[in-house]
């Protein structure tokens, strides 16, 4: 099947169900068995057995298994935030006094994880090097690195790693690798068919798409996903409810077609943004240098990107985000509507002032979620706003 008839009929099993379009929700904690033996031998494969809902569930395990098939994984496994997804991986991949590479300009807090909660754990040292050049993986790789983490594109600044080179070193070197996959969405990039052993997603973006829901999912193998399944996930219980994989099912159905409306928007927004004397630069893989990359690894993208206004004055900056009306402020991004945001608002908070120069935004740097509404009244909008800055 094809991406778009798969995520509407595979593992549906109507005809068990009486024929429903949409499946039944089955909202509860717990299974029942008829015999001793019956739940003896469910506990013999608590990976794949339904037991309880913390471990499996009819309704969150077809929204797995739709999406594992997605991505080109064997297995996947849900959880009840991107947060939750992303600690469980590197968690699975790590241990005491062990070594993290990755790139600068990732999620702040996956950054955090990463940079403080590890290192003052565990001990977990982590070095952060600009992704878009293998020699700096190369050059930080020690004798107890365990882990890659990768994020492409980047969230602040949306520069590409070249994923199969990378996969490559990893493997001669024994170190897994994980990638955040969420900007590009299992239809536009498929990284584990170039070696990452887990790909993540923040599944509260475009895979749900209609800012209602807050989850997480990893993707690989069946045994990596089954070690998290019985380890980090059974034990850290950020377990996803059959409510939001509901939800969540419904989303995958017009996918597709909203990826593509975003597209859509996106293009003729920053063709608009090109020609603006009030913008210094603007963020975003179809206008970056990588194009090459990006023509190998991915076949589309989607709609959050960042800008850097030709102004430091901090009262303009406040002014230009203040005067936008369909464009709302607002944290997280990939749903239907249309955001604005300043990354510096919150990762000043949680990044050292260190960290933040290094993902190389400023107080100036804007980030915009292109939404679905009308692409010239989003256009508008942004004229509007932008028509008080000095430039």
């Amino acid at each position: 099947m094809n991406d778009e008839t798969l995520l509407i009929h595979l593992n549906e099993e109507r005809s068990k169900h009486s024929g429903p379009v949409i499946p039944p929700i089955y909202q509860n904690s717990l299974f029942t068995f008829s015999k001793w033996d019956d739940i003896d031998k469910a506990f013999d494969d608590p990976a794949n057995s339904q037991v309880y809902t913390r471990g499996n569930n009819p309704s969150v395990n077809l929204v797995e298994d739709k999406i594992a098939k997605l991505c080109g994984g064997e297995k996947a496994k849900m959880f009840s935030s991107g947060m939750g997804a992303i600690s469980s991986a590197i968690l699975n991949c790590v241990k005491v006094n062990d070594h993290i590479i990755t790139v600068e300009g990732i999620y702040g807090p996956a950054n955090n994880f990463i940079s403080k909660y590890l290192y003052e754990k565990s001990n977990i040292n982590s070095t952060f090097v600009d992704g878009t050049n293998i020699n700096n993986f190369k050059n930080a790789i020690t004798d107890n690195t365990s882990l890659i983490y990768l994020e492409s594109p980047t969230s602040a600044t949306f520069k590409l790693q070249n994923i199969e080179a990378i996969c490559e070193l990893a493997a001669e070197h024994n170190i897994k690798v994980i990638i955040d996959n969420t900007w590009a969405t299992p239809l536009f990039q498929k990284p584990l068919k170039y070696g990452v052993d887990i790909e993540v997603h923040s599944c509260s973006k475009y895979i749900s798409g209609h800012s209602d829901v807050i989850a997480g999912v990893v993707i690989g193998k069946e045994e990596i996903i089954d070690s998290i399944t019985l380890n980090e996930s059974a034990l850290l219980g950020a377990t996803m409810s059959p409510i939001e994989s509901s939800l969540i099912l419904r989303s995958l159905r017009t996918l597709p077609l909203r990826v593509k409306g975003h597209q859509e928007n996106t293009s003729k927004i920053i063709d608009f943004l090109k020609e603006s004397p009030k913008i210094k630069e603007i963020f975003h893989p179809i206008v970056n240098q990588q194009n090459d990359l990006y023509q190998k690894q991915m076949t589309g993208f989607t709609g959050l990107l960042s800008l850097e206004l030709a102004t430091t004055n901090l009262d303009e900056i406040k002014n230009f985000v203040n005067s936008l009306q369909y464009f709302k402020l607002g944290v997280s991004w990939g749903g239907f509507e249309s955001l604005v945001y300043a990354p510096a608002i919150s990762y000043l908070k949680e990044l050292t002032t260190d960290q933040f120069k290094s993902m190389g935004i400023s107080l100036g740097t804007i980030r915009l979620s292109i939404g679905l509404e009308n692409s010239d009244d989003l256009i508008t909008d942004l004229e509007q706003a932008l028509d008080d800055l000095k430039g």
